[in-house]
């Protein structure tokens, strides 16, 4: 036995790598996107859409959330149409892309209102736990990546398994033809590669997600929870 003072013996459980290769689903990646602007010329929409293209030749199935109509976080009650619609969406998901602008060196205003809109916990389940994730950004001037930076840490928090690919349009004006399809570029084959990643890393492990995201901390707490209901300290 492992001379572990510390931890409690029952709560660690060695890693079963047949847990790991569950049977693998048969339907088609279920994959959301968000993008965060609600310019009526939105780059960010625009690469939206383009990795939505991609994401279906990829042999996944993609909805595109649209922002307009959704409430600051808070300013309404969770009820509000958008605001369910969004969830439900994230709900359905098994992986997602976030498509931001950058404004003002940070992703925008409406991309960080969807994902806080997105709770962290209802009852006991996180909605995005164990779910991938590819970030992307679109930027009026030089190249740059504190919006797909931001986004990553918000990932992180939101338990998402975010890929390592990721992608930043610099001058996204110049990128895209008079009826918004991205142009053939290096930038294009950056696009590509985030999806194709995504899609990857998306089969490789929503079958095993939650097995993944399975925690000594999480396992040990809800141990003690039960020995203290249960626990008869009086009669």
């Amino acid at each position: 036995m492992t001379d572990l003072p510390a931890a409690s013996i029952d709560s660690l459980v060695v890693p079963d790598i047949a847990k790991l290769r569950p049977p693998s689903s048969t339907h088609k990646p279920r994959i959301l996107i968000l993008y965060g602007s609600l310019r009526e010329v939105s780059y960010s929409r625009l690469l939206a859409h383009e990795a939505a293209r991609l994401l279906e030749h990829f042999g996944c199935e993609v909805r595109i959330f649209d922002p307009t109509g959704l409430p600051l976080p808070d300013a309404e009650p969770a009820t509000h149409p958008k605001v369910q619609e969004l969830r439900h969406l994230s709900e359905w998901s098994e992986g997602q892309v976030w498509v931001s602008p950058e404004r003002h060196g940070s992703m925008s205003g409406i991309m960080k209102a969807q994902i806080d809109w997105i709770p962290l916990a209802v009852g006991s389940v996180r909605p995005t736990q164990g779910k991938t994730l590819a970030v992307m950004q679109v930027s009026g001037g030089s190249q740059s990546f504190n919006a797909v930076s931001q986004l990553r840490i918000l990932g992180r928090w939101m338990r998402m398994i975010t890929i390592p690919n990721q992608s930043s349009v610099a001058k996204a004006f110049q990128e895209f033809d008079a009826e918004g399809r991205m142009k053939p570029s290096s930038y294009y084959d950056r696009v590509v590669d985030v999806c194709e990643e995504l899609v990857k890393f998306t089969l490789l492990t929503r079958d095993c997600s939650s097995y993944l995201t399975d925690r000594y901390s999480e396992r040990n707490e809800d141990a003690d929870k039960l020995e203290k209901r249960v626990a008869l300290t009086s009669i």
